[in-house]
């Protein structure tokens, strides 16, 4: 059997990334969207998310990746995955109303025997509802993008779920050559299982995430360090090395809190108890406030008309998005100061806030600030010195939740440096 020809409809973050995955595993890749003005922005190169190690890996197989707003040229493809970004709205839910489009228009276009994967994630129930294929010729592939690592785990998947109307028979082997050649462990299961292993995945990522959050809250007020007990609980075999155990500000993003509703949904739909589901929900918009509460404790308390410089507006690094951001939830908090802020991929925008002056460089927000917040753990940020901060500031207060700056050269700078997890500073 020669080489299968692979299709992936819908150019967004999701359809971008995994086809460039594909094409590095050695196959002929069909890069279809519909709207011409993404095309013509792909053909130049000019690639619409950030993703470290996106362009190399596109470059580096650009023989192979064809883009197209063509419909046409996917009759060509044996196998043609849908994986446009799905939007998801502040409750949590999504719209899979362009999905659902783009899956009738390509299933038109595609040739008698291709195969069709939905890579989009989807609610429990939507595969088998469909109706637009015969079921033999379609599947459904749980996704596994993470912005900011999405290149590393398209390109090395830990394992592939697939979705089946019938997991006992045997998987179409086209599809089955393009998963085999990423040589990772392949689970088909039932759509329905498929669909709802990815919101499990997630359910226990949060799970981790609300332990880091909870436990390093409190050693922030007994006198403990959770940076020092972290390692302790990797190390047990119950937990593992892997586990995702470091503080942060909330599940920011859009993908777990989507996930969570679902559930919650799924859960007063048939009548099943979730109030685990709503608790992990408090605690996590309980901890996004943290900085705020760390700036009212220490400074707008203290300070009239106070400027707040912070760095970082991206919900995580490594990413243009700011879904659910906790800095812009801060920033939109802050209505009663002047604010500074500095992003390296993205502008504030001027609708988040009346009195906010967007600097240049990373040190630029700390000019005449009563404190400086680091709101994105950006690599570039490691970089500062605490003795540059320390003589651009006015004040002494330095809310840093990700521990990016060095804690000795901090407090040798005379700063006050408020991190997550770790003893909260006396304020002077």
């Amino acid at each position: 059997m020669k080489p299968p020809v692979v299709g992936f409809a819908g150019m967004t973050h999701l359809g971008l990334v995994s086809a460039a995955a594909v094409a590095g595993r050695g196959f002929d890749v069909v890069c279809f969207d519909p709207d011409p003005a993404v095309i013509r922005r792909l053909v130049q190169q000019d690639w619409p998310v950030l993703e470290p190690g996106l362009d190399e890996l596109i470059r580096g197989n650009a023989v192979r990746q064809r883009f197209t707003d063509a419909r046409a040229d996917l009759r060509n493809c044996d196998v043609v995955y849908v994986a446009p970004d799905v939007p998801t709205d502040d409750q949590g839910t999504s719209d899979v109303s362009g999905l659902t489009a783009l899956i009738h228009d390509v299933a038109a276009a595609m040739k008698p025997d291709a195969v069709m994967v939905v890579l989009s994630q989807v609610p429990p129930g939507y595969a088998r509802a469909l109706g637009v294929l015969p079921p033999q010729r379609l599947y459904y592939q749980v996704e596994t993008l993470v912005f900011g690592q999405a290149v590393e785990r398209a390109t090395k998947p830990e394992r592939t779920i697939v979705g089946c109307a019938d997991p006992a028979a045997p998987l179409n082997p086209r599809f089955r050559a393009v998963l085999d050649a990423f040589g990772c462990p392949i689970l088909p299961m039932r759509y329905e299982s498929a669909e709802l292993a990815k919101i499990s995945i997630n359910c226990c990522l949060v799970a981790s995430v609300t332990v880091g959050n909870t436990l390093a809250e409190l050693c922030e007020r007994i006198g403990g360090d959770w940076s020092e007990i972290a390692p302790a609980l990797k190390l047990d075999r119950r937990i593992g090395p892997y586990a995702y155990l470091t503080p942060g500000l909330g599940i920011a993003g859009g993908n777990l809190e989507r996930d969570l509703a679902t559930v919650q949904r799924l859960s007063d739909a048939h009548g099943t108890e979730a109030g685990l589901i709503s608790a992990w929900l408090r605690n996590s918009r309980h901890r996004r406030d943290w900085p705020l509460r760390q700036l009212h404790e220490r400074v707008l308390s203290r300070v009239g008309e106070p400027v707040i410089g912070i760095l970082g507006v991206t919900y995580k690094e490594n990413t243009h998005s700011i879904k659910n951001s906790p800095a812009v939830a801060l920033i939109k908090e802050l209505a009663s100061c002047r604010l500074r802020v500095f992003d390296p991929a993205v502008r504030a925008s001027a609708e988040w806030h009346p009195r906010m002056t967007l600097t240049g460089e990373a040190l630029a927000p700390c000019d005449g600030a009563d404190a400086i917040v680091i709101m994105t753990p950006w690599p570039e940020f490691r970089a500062l010195k605490p003795g540059d901060i320390a003589r651009r500031l006015c004040g002494r207060v330095v809310i840093d939740p990700f521990s990016m700056l060095d804690r000795a050269a901090t407090a040798a700078a005379g700063l006050e440096h408020v991190v997550l997890g770790a003893p909260l500073p006396v304020h002077a």
